[in-house]
């Protein structure tokens, strides 16, 4: 009996423990690192469309394929756009190792039949006349980055930390200062805000709307637009697909000139 009525307080008190911990709040620097971590599968292949949108609201549309492979050093991403006719077999190729600085991007240009190696001065440019640039195609390490917390707010009804990050001194970037809308359950950005250099915004990112795939919570239309042009470039999903076993030969700069 004693033992039992032992067993029973023993499990109360884990209950009690277990609800205070998960009422702990987390730390700025641990939003961040759960956002880096969150799961997108082992692999990812996709076919979506950019549209180009200018300020009075005239699009031009390119149809691309993407695909990506996840490992413990690296993440890899390859980009092929298909069409229209002037940007069709235009490739771009970038390899992150993970949790560091260490990032190589490659863009094939069959116009001119070779593949260019993007540099750390060029991570500022437009990624092929989009309002993405070579910068926003990479990730940064967590640890390059300074985070507080600006309290809590909804965007379309899903809860979101409000994530403040600014570049340490050493850390190369375009930008002064990033908020971000970070969705509570899955770690995903909902929006973010960009400032440059001067402390003005520059851009804004937006999650239109995401789901959940092989239960994997994916953005299927998102839209970042330049807020001093007006001008703004929307990427949605057509068919994605994941942990499929693609093959490390897909990521290489050989592969971007097929």
């Amino acid at each position: 009996m004693k033992q039992k009525y032992l067993t029973i307080l023993l499990t109360v008190l884990l209950l009690l423990a277990s609800q205070v911990f998960a009422a702990d709040p987390l730390l700025p620097g641990q939003v961040a690192q759960f956002t880096y971590d969150r799961y997108l599968g082992d692999d990812m292949q996709m076919r979506g469309t950019m549209d180009l949108i200018s300020r009075n609201g005239h699009v031009r549309s390119r149809d691309f394929i993407s695909l990506r492979k996840d490992s413990a050093a690296e993440r890899k991403m390859l980009i092929r756009f298909t069409a229209p006719a002037d940007i069709d077999g235009t490739a771009f190729l970038t390899i992150d190792a993970d949790n560091s600085s260490k990032t190589e991007q490659h863009l094939y240009l069959p116009a001119l039949k070779r593949t260019r190696r993007i540099v750390a001065s060029q991570k500022g440019r437009s990624f092929v006349n989009s309002d993405f640039t070579y910068e926003d195609m990479q990730r940064h390490p967590v640890e390059a980055w300074d985070y507080q917390l600006e309290g809590e707010e909804a965007i379309s009804g899903h809860a979101c930390y409000i994530l403040v990050s600014m570049p340490q001194p050493d850390t190369d970037t375009q930008y002064g200062k990033m908020v971000s809308w970070i969705e509570k359950t899955h770690f995903i950005p909902l929006q973010t805000i960009f400032w440059d250099k001067n402390g003005q915004q520059a851009k804004n990112y937006t999650v239109n709307s995401f789901s959940m795939i092989d239960n994997i919570a994916t953005e299927t239309d998102v839209v970042m637009e330049d807020l001093h042009s007006g001008h703004k470039t929307r990427l949605k999903t057509i068919e994605i697909k994941y942990n499929s076993g693609l093959q490390d030969a897909l990521f290489t700069t050989r592969a971007l000139e097929r």
